[in-house]
């Protein structure tokens, strides 16, 4: 069988020498071969950084957002190809469907993020500035850049497709080039989703690349702007923190490990409520979804003493209803191990863990497979014997094995959690918020992500084992201590931050925003009437000025039912220590400043859609004259609508020159194509 290729320097290669099977979970037969000769790894590195980093450097952010976009879309009507392949893994199609559909799922998610939540620019500002002079005349800021390296993904065998597109998205939106290596078991699942990203054509030269293959001298080759990515077991990333290139190098590594993941019955998740059986379908869909091999599922029970004999019976009882069998059979509920190797470790975890616990189930009838040929393994049900024990909170059976461990109280529910080391996710069920808020404010700093389920979710909840891209997958400790996904959050191990210091104008110009202090340019006429395409950060306008009257403060009030105290009563005004008389409604100052600055006539400012960052900082009298100054702060393109955003800086003056309130206003401005269009 002629090994799986390589894509390598944007050419696919296939490699020489002795061969590895990679085995049909479930016949045991052949389905592919992987070899490791004759693949040039270091030129590979050194291509993505002389090629792919330079192409996607070059695109802004939401520019690699679109590419984002585009990518996932075409691979979500790729599908079927790969969920037949995948069927040769061990997965049913609903196991499947996460790995396969979830992937592009993160693709889409990001590209969303990143079209509207990131700057139209290369550099990402972190964070306000910060006056570093009296005067105002020395600033400093952070701003986060991409690396100039190249990102090593080694990727687990459990989610083949989910797993390489998660770590993709963020990477390249970063604008860094990514080589993936696929895990052995499943790497020909990862091999044909690769060439439908290849295939494709939309990643610049460069961008990515697959090696399907041992690592070799991969790791040698890194350098200090490169980033390694790993996910595995525990004791995989503990080899590669001690890899010798790696700390010669000075590479950073973002992992993300096993964990003993819990789920906790609360107290008040009694036999008899809904909580109760929301917890028992939820931790048999964990131990039984892909055989019970993800990273996130539940493999400790945690439950009231005095609950445990029920939760028990109701488990072992979902349990026998669980189909075991060829995953390609659409009436499989759960399919095998995804080779006869790792069956043989869970079954070695299996024995370690019945040293200290009892079993309280561990057979299943096979539905016509034959169960020495293929990885199956039965959904198995332990009971800790002592709820301390060191083999019960150390030892990850990866496979559909949970052990029920009893607690006596909520301050040992959370103690017994922290055994873990440090965990992916946990889950807590019960009716009561005040046992939820104690459960999870004191697992908190042992876990990445806390699910807390009461009746009112039930059907909604997406589940104790699923990732979102929205949200942080990794945890702290044993779990490995990375990092992934959480939206924009992800993209921090692929961005250097930097502090940078300046005079406003500087740092205006390095970070695209206008800065309190900086230059404005006034002669361009009103600014509200110029394209998006012509307007400049830095373009400004100094309105007229506007006197507020008590006329204007009753009517504002009339208008508005907001009679409070400080805007009607003289008295009471004058009483308060804030106000010392009756003062204009904030909103008021507002919208008069908003009548000083706003152009009447059509243009191409197209829609106000906001306000950020209001603050009043002085209250404004009867009798006070406002100004407003405008100022054009920070502009992003959105590509292909016709219009981009633009923030404008408002500061809103007395005749003192006091600033009384002080806000962005945010607008939709068209471009020239857009006003031309529109004409």
């Amino acid at each position: 069988m002629q090994p799986l290729s390589s894509f390598l320097s944007d050419h696919w290669v296939t490699p020489d020498g002795p061969a590895t099977p990679i085995h049909h979970a479930v016949t045991g037969e052949p389905v592919a071969a992987l070899a490791s000769s004759g693949l040039d790894r270091a030129a590979a590195l050194e291509h993505a950084r002389q090629v792919g980093g330079p192409a996607l450097r070059t695109l802004t952010f939401p520019e690699r957002a679109s590419l984002l976009r585009d990518l996932g879309k075409y691979l979500l009507t790729r599908t079927e190809e790969l969920y037949e392949l995948s069927s040769t893994t061990g997965t049913t199609r609903a196991d499947a469907w996460p790995d396969i559909e979830g992937g592009p799922g993160v693709l889409l998610t990001l590209a969303s993020k990143g079209r509207r939540e990131l700057p139209d620019g290369t550099i990402l500002p972190d964070g306000d500035t910060e006056v570093l002079a009296r005067d105002g005349s020395v600033v400093g800021a952070h701003v986060e850049t991409s690396r100039r390296g190249v990102a090593v993904h080694l990727n687990a065998f459990n989610f083949p497709c989910w797993g390489m597109l998660e770590k993709l998205a963020p990477t390249l939106l970063a604008g860094m080039p990514a080589v993936v290596k696929p895990a052995p078991q499943t790497a020909h699942l990862a091999h044909a989703l690769f060439r439908q990203v290849v295939n494709s054509g939309i990643l610049p030269d460069g961008a990515v690349q697959l090696l399907c293959a041992e690592p070799g001298d991969l790791l040698e080759h890194l350098r200090e702007q490169d980033v390694l990515t790993a996910t595995g077991s525990a004791a995989t990333l503990r080899t590669l923190r001690s890899h010798p290139a790696l700390l010669r190098n000075l590479v950073p590594l973002h992992g993300e490990a096993d964990s003993l993941n819990a789920a906790i019955l609360a107290p008040s998740a009694t036999p008899d409520s809904p909580e109760f059986g929301l917890f028992v379908r939820e931790v048999v869909r964990e131990m039984t979804t892909k055989a019970g091999q993800k990273c996130t599922a539940i493999r400790r029970i945690l439950a009231p003493a005095d609950q445990q004999s029920a939760l028990e019976e109701a488990i072992v009882t979902a349990l026998d209803d669980v189909r075991v069998g060829d995953p390609a059979d659409p009436d499989t509920d759960m399919g095998p191990l995804v080779d006869l190797a790792h069956r043989s470790r869970v079954r070695e975890a299996i024995a370690w863990l019945g040293e200290a616990s009892t079993v309280l189930r561990d057979r299943s009838p096979f539905h016509e497979v034959d169960p020495e040929r293929g990885a199956f393994l039965a959904p198995t049900l332990l009971r800790a014997d002592d709820a301390r024990a060191t083999a019960v909170h150390d030892v990850e059976a990866l496979g559909p094995v949970a052990t029920v461990i009893p607690y006596t109280d909520l301050d040992e529910a959370v103690d017994l959690a922290a055994l873990g080391r440090g965990s992916l996710v946990a889950s807590i069920f019960g009716s009561d918020p005040g046992e939820a808020a104690h459960l999870a404010l004191g697992i908190a700093a042992h876990h990445g992500r806390i699910l807390v389920v009461d009746a009112s979710i039930g059907d909604a909840h997406t589940g104790h084992g699923s990732p979102l891209p929205q949200l942080l997958h990794g945890g702290p400790g044993r779990a490995g201590g990375g990092e992934e996904l959480g939206g924009l959050r992800s993209l921090r191990p692929y961005l250097q931050r930097t502090a940078v210091q300046g005079s406003p104008d500087s740092i205006s110009r390095i970070l695209s925003t206008w800065q309190p202090g900086a230059s404005r340019t006034a002669d361009k006429g009103h600014p509200f009437t110029l394209t998006f395409d012509d307007l400049e950060v830095g373009d400004a306008i100094t309105t007229a000025s506007r006197t507020v009257t008590l006329e204007d403060i009753e009517a504002f009030a009339d208008l508005t039912g907001d009679h409070f105290y400080a805007h009607m009563d003289e008295e009471a005004a004058a009483a308060s220590p804030i106000f010392g008389g009756r003062v204009a409604h904030g909103y008021l100052v507002v919208a008069l400043a908003a009548g000083l600055f706003v152009w009447p006539d059509p243009g191409p400012v197209l829609a106000n859609y906001g306000i950020d960052r209001l603050r009043f900082a002085k209250p404004t009298y009867p009798g006070d004259t406002l100004t407003c100054h405008l100022t054009c702060r920070r502009k992003t393109l959105r590509a292909g609508t016709g219009y981009g955003e633009v923030a404008w800086d408002s500061e809103v003056v007395n005749q003192d020159g006091d600033v009384v309130a002080a806000y962005d206003v945010l607008t939709m401005v068209a471009n020239r194509s857009g006003v031309n269009g529109a004409e």
